[in-house]
């Protein structure tokens, strides 16, 4: 697994990626309180394992308030996009989105890519389609998250300046 030295780079077209490619991305986050709270009160999320700590309390799912699960998705692509979307023309959709660990404030998310496929773009000539298989670790080394992702990438023979 390649460990990215920079966070953006030159290596990120379409022609850049390979199947079976796999990547460790640069930066990690920490999901904190307010996060939590503004966001899943913006979507109207009212389950109460995100806002009522007395019932969490002991709870097989860990002590303290829950993360919103699309919290830890959109951090988990939001903390691999700078590898495999900056030159993303457009986000193509999301698929096979899967939580599989519980996430408290305070948990620090490290994201994970792996090329599952690439294909022509039957639209476009100067672009590319990246299947992408997107996980998100905690701090303790759990998958917290999986998801695919399909984005539309420029093909460097057409966009970048020789």
């Amino acid at each position: 697994m390649n460990q990215l030295s920079a966070l953006t780079g030159s290596g990120n077209y379409f022609e850049d990626f390979a199947v079976g490619q796999r990547m460790r991305h640069a930066r990690s986050a920490t999901i904190d309180e307010v996060e939590n709270n503004y966001i899943s009160k913006q979507v109207m999320n009212t389950a109460q394992g995100h806002w009522n700590e007395e019932i969490m309390a002991g709870s097989p799912l860990g002590d303290g308030r829950l993360v919103f699960g699309l919290i830890t998705g959109s951090m988990t692509v939001g903390l691999a996009s700078q590898d495999t979307a900056e030159n993303a023309l457009r986000e193509l959709g999301l698929d096979a989105v899967r939580f599989k660990a519980p996430v408290h404030h305070g948990d620090t998310i490290t994201a994970y890519t792996e090329v599952l496929d690439i294909a022509d773009d039957p639209e476009r000539d100067d672009a590319g389609v990246v299947r992408f298989k997107h996980w998100g670790r905690n701090q303790h080394g759990d998958v917290v998250c999986e998801l695919e992702r399909l984005v539309q990438i420029k093909r460097r023979s057409h966009w970048r300046p020789q």
